[in-house]
C-alpha cells in the first residue's frame, strides 16, 4: 500500500482534545422524536455561495423552507450587507412571516453591529437574535491574541448589548418577542470546560428561566474529531451546565470530515434539543449538516421528522436554482439514483420482496430502507435495465409498466435479448425500449399469423378443435384445447409436440402502457417440437384465443 507523501511530517497534525468520558451515557440512548429544526440556508448556506442570492432568490427559497415545515429560519446577517438588511425588511414589511415561524439573525458581539441588527428587525413579531464570538485556542492565540478572560468578557459584553438593544426595541414595539442565542464559535476546537464557563457567564447576563429559555448553540465550525468524540463534548457540556432546564441546547455541525450528520445525530443522543443545518448540506468548505439526510434517517426508523420532504422532485429544483449547485445522483435518500438497482441479484431480491410486501405490514424490502413512493418516486426508477442486469430487472420493469407477469422460464428466455439491447445502446434501457424489444422478438404486434376462427366441441372426455390459420384448416382432438392443437400439428407435420409449461394472466394494460377498456389476456407457452424447444407469446382479447395463438406461434417458430 502506498504511503502519504513522505515530505509530510507524521507529527504535523495533532489530535483534537476532547473530554475523557468513561461513564458516557449517550451510547445507551435511543432517539424517539425529531429535534427542533433551524434552517440556516439563507445565511450560512448563502454565505458559502460564489454568487450570493439576490433578494428575489432569497424570497423563493424562503417560501420553499416555509412550505417544507421549518418553524425557525435563519434569514441572514443584516449588519453584514445591505441586501441582507433589505431582505429582512421585506419579510417584515410585506408580512411574509407566518405566525408560527420565527426568523433568526446572526451578529457578532460588537455593539454597532448589534444596533444595526435590531434596526433590521424593527416591528418583527418574534425573532431569535444569535450572537457569537470565537472561543477556540487557535483563534484566541493567533487571531485575536487575547486571553481566556478577555474572550469571556467579549461574550459577556455581547450578551449585554443584545439584551439592552432588545429592551430599547421593545419600548418602540412592545409586541415584539425576543429569544437570545449564543454560540461559542469553534466549540469543537475549544476546551470544553472553558466553553461551559463562557456560556455560563452569558446565561448569568440573560437570566433565562424554564418559561423563557435562551439557546446555547454548540458549533463544530470546523469538524475536527470523530462523531463519538463530539458527542462526548456535548454530553460533558450539558452535564456541567447550571440551570440546564432554562436552555435549549442547539448543534451546528460542519462536514470537514464527512461526518456532520453523524455528529449531529449522536449529539441528539447526548442530550441536544435543536439542530441547525441546510437542505442538501450546502455550506462553507465541505458544507453544513444536511437536514434532509438527518430527517430522513429519523423517518426510516418510524420517527416523524416534522418536515414534509415527500416531494423532492418539487423542492430540489428550487434549491438548485437559487444555489446553482446540482444535487449528486447518489445523494442520501433523495438523489436521482439512490433507489436504483442495476445488479441482477439486487433486482431479483427487490422484485421478490415487493411481491410479498403487504400494505398493512411494516416495510421489509431488500435494498430499499424506505418505500420510494413515500418521497414521490415511482417503481420504474427502482430497477433500471442495463448490461449488468439479470432476468429479474427486465421482468420487473415489464410488470410495473405493462402488467406482464413473465413466468421464470420466460424471464430466462428474454434476458439475453434485453442484455444485447443494453450493450448495443451502452446505457440504461427505458421501459418503452424494453417493451418494444419484447414485442418485436415475440412478434406481439405483427406475427404474420392470421387466426380467422376456431371452434371447440366437447364430447365426453374428448375435445375437438377446428381452426382456420392463414386460410388453412387444422383439426385435432385431445383431452383439452392445447393437446387438441398439438394433435392437429402432428397430423399436419408428423412432429410430436410436448408442452413443457404454460402460463396466462389477465391484463388491464395495453401494449402502449395505457389502461385498456377491456381485460386483455396474455399467454406464454414453452414447447418442445421434434426435439427443438421454442416459446410462443400472444396478447389477445380473451384467454382461449391468447392460448391458441401462443401455441401456434411457438409451433411456427420451429420452422423458421
Amino acid at each position: 500500500m502506498k504511503q502519504m507523501n513522505q515530505t509530510i511530517r507524521s507529527h504535523k497534525y495533532q489530535r483534537t482534545s476532547t473530554p475523557n468520558m468513561p461513564n458516557r451515557q449517550w451510547p445507551n440512548n435511543v432517539l424517539t422524536k425529531a429535534p427542533i429544526w433551524a434552517s440556516v440556508d439563507l445565511r450560512d448556506g448563502n454565505q458559502a455561495l460564489a454568487n450570493p442570492m439576490t433578494i428575489e432568490q432569497k424570497l423563493t427559497l424562503w417560501k420553499q423552507l416555509v412550505a417544507l415545515g421549518f418553524k425557525t429560519i435563519e434569514v441572514g446577517f443584516p449588519s453584514a450587507s445591505q441586501i441582507e438588511f433589505d431582505f429582512i425588511r421585506r419579510l417584515i414589511d410585506d408580512n411574509l412571516i407566518p405566525d408560527d415561524v420565527t426568523i433568526q439573525v446572526l451578529v457578532q458581539a460588537r455593539e454597532h453591529l448589534i444596533q444595526r441588527t435590531y434596526e433590521a428587525l424593527s416591528g418583527v413579531k418574534q425573532a431569535v437574535v444569535h450572537v457569537y464570538n470565537t472561543t477556540s485556542i487557535v483563534q484566541r492565540e493567533n487571531v485575536f491574541e487575547k486571553s481566556k478572560d478577555e474572550i469571556r468578557a467579549m461574550a459577556v459584553q455581547g450578551a449585554r448589548w443584545v439584551q439592552e438593544y432588545a429592551l430599547k426595541a421593545s419600548e418602540i414595539n412592545p409586541h415584539s418577542k425576543w429569544i437570545f442565542q449564543y454560540s461559542p464559535e469553534s466549540f469543537s476546537q475549544t476546551e470544553t470546560d472553558y466553553a461551559v464557563s463562557v456560556c455560563q457567564a452569558v446565561m448569568d447576563v440573560w437570566q433565562p428561566t424554564p418559561n423563557n429559555k435562551c439557546i446555547l448553540n454548540l458549533p463544530a465550525t470546523v469538524e475536527s474529531s470523530s462523531p463519538n468524540r463530539f458527542a462526548d463534548q456535548v454530553e460533558y457540556f450539558i452535564n456541567h451546565l447550571s440551570n440546564r432546564e432554562s436552555v435549549l441546547i442547539s448543534i451546528h455541525t460542519h462536514n470537514d470530515r464527512g461526518c456532520a450528520v453523524a455528529a449531529a445525530e449522536l449529539s441528539l443522543l447526548a442530550g441536544a434539543d435543536r439542530i441547525e443545518g441546510t437542505l442538501l448540506g450546502n455550506g462553507e468548505r465541505t458544507g453544513n449538516m444536511d437536514i434532509v439526510t438527518l430527517a430522513m434517517n429519523l423517518f426510516s426508523e418510524g420517527i416523524d421528522p416534522l418536515l414534509d420532504l415527500s416531494q423532492p422532485n418539487d423542492w430540489i429544483p428550487v434549491v438548485e436554482a437559487v444555489t446553482q449547485i446540482k444535487t449528486h445522483p447518489r445523494h442520501p435518500w433523495v438523489g436521482e439514483d439512490v433507489y436504483t438497482a442495476y445488479s441482477g441479484s439486487h433486482q431479483d431480491a427487490i422484485r421478490k420482496c415487493l411481491i410479498k410486501q403487504q400494505s398493512d405490514q411494516p416495510w421489509n424490502v431488500a435494498y430499499l430502507p424506505i418505500d420510494p413512493k413515500d418521497i414521490g418516486r415511482d417503481y420504474e426508477a427502482i430497477i433500471r435495465v442495463n448490461s449488468q442486469s439479470g432476468k429479474a430487472g427486465s421482468a420487473f420493469v415489464l410488470a410495473q409498466e405493462y402488467g406482464l407477469s413473465l413466468p421464470k422460464w420466460m424471464q430466462l428466455d428474454f434476458a439475453p435479448i434485453a442484455q444485447q439491447l443494453a450493450e448495443k445502446q451502452g446505457g440504461v434501457i427505458n421501459h418503452k425500449e424494453l417493451y418494444s424489444a419484447f414485442a418485436k422478438h415475440y412478434c406481439i404486434e405483427d406475427d404474420g399469423i392470421v387466426l380467422n376462427h376456431y371452434q371447440l366441441d366437447r364430447e365426453g372426455d374428448v375435445e375437438k378443435l377446428s381452426l382456420d390459420v392463414n386460410g388453412e384448416t387444422w383439426q385435432g382432438v385431445g383431452s383439452g384445447t392445447i393437446s387438441a392443437l398439438c394433435d392437429a400439428w402432428q397430423q399436419r407435420t408428423g412432429q410430436v409436440v410436448d408442452v413443457i409449461d404454460y402460463a396466462e394472466h389477465a391484463m388491464h394494460i395495453t401494449s402502449n402502457g395505457k389502461e385498456g377498456k377491456n381485460a386483455n389476456a396474455m399467454a406464454y407457452v414453452y414447447l418442445q417440437v421434434g426435439g427443438i424447444k421454442s416459446v410462443g407469446v400472444a396478447l389477445e382479447k380473451d384467454s382461449v384465443r391468447a392460448m391458441v395463438l401462443a401455441v401456434i406461434k411457438g409451433l411456427y417458430s420451429v420452422l423458421k
